[in-house]
């Protein structure tokens, strides 16, 4: 496991530091904390992303990325890790390493690899947001529920300063929405957007016909973002939004 969160570090860094000339700040990535089990890299002034496992049937073990976004000593986090045990450890390093309180943790749709580790954030009394439809859907899939739901766009503060989640439509999944954090022109696209090269993954719950004409709209939204962050994989710029659009128009 350490040889994975090594080479995992490497193509964080790697690939962030090919972005940084879209930054003004040309933030130099870093990692941060690393476990058997919990990878935290910052790639930005304010941004951390946060790597966890999640073992499938047809994909091997798999490396799962979320999103920590700060500002003024809060923060908001897009996606949970995988179980409880990395959850609490990530609650602990934001707490204790960012002295930053937890405004809210947001699963960006109802499969494991968002909300697996959600029970440890309730235990810790954060509050958590999602879709309306990823509500309905975890309930009908029995698995634990966000706590308050929203339909098309939420605004959740964070010190001076704030980020949006939006539901531009179905793709992965018919649930899946988006996090962008202005301040920092930063895109959480979650396991809607595709890293560079990527194949078209698990479709069992997937609108592929919908798939690109939503990140589309996302593009359309964004046109000045500068890191975007898959749910799976290397993170890039706009051109993770291209290849996600071209890799669904392909029969």
């Amino acid at each position: 496991m350490k040889k994975i969160l090594f080479a995992l570090t490497l193509f964080f860094f790697g690939n962030v530091h090919a972005q940084s000339s879209l930054s003004s700040a040309a933030f130099r990535p870093k990692e941060v904390y690393h476990s058997e089990d919990l990878l935290i890299i910052q790639i930005s002034k304010n941004a951390y992303v946060h790597t966890s496992f999640l073992q499938t049937n047809d994909f091997g073990k798999v490396p799962c990325n979320g999103l920590i976004i700060r500002d003024s000593n809060e923060v908001v986090v897009f996606d949970t890790p995988t179980n409880n045990n990395s959850a609490t450890a990530l609650i602990k390093y934001i707490k204790e390493k960012l002295h930053c309180k937890i405004n809210a943790i947001v699963p960006t749709h109802f499969h494991e690899d968002c909300l697996g580790g959600l029970a440890s954030f309730h235990e810790h009394k954060i509050p958590s947001f999602a879709n309306f439809t990823t509500i309905e859907l975890t309930k009908a899939n029995q698995v634990i529920s966000p706590q308050n739901g929203f339909k098309e766009s939420l605004k959740l503060k964070m010190g001076k300063t704030f980020t949006r989640l939006t539901f531009f439509g179905e793709g992965h999944t018919k649930d899946n929405v988006v996090g962008y954090f202005p301040k920092e022109k930063i895109l959480f696209g979650g396991c809607l957007i595709k890293e560079m090269e990527a194949t078209k993954g698990y479709l069992g719950d997937a609108n592929v016909g919908e798939w690109s004409s939503t990140v589309e709209k996302i593009k359309q939204a964004y046109p000045d973002v500068q890191l975007v962050i898959p749910g799976h994989g290397k993170i890039g710029g706009i051109n993770l939004l291209d290849y996600t659009i071209k890799l669904f128009k392909t029969p």
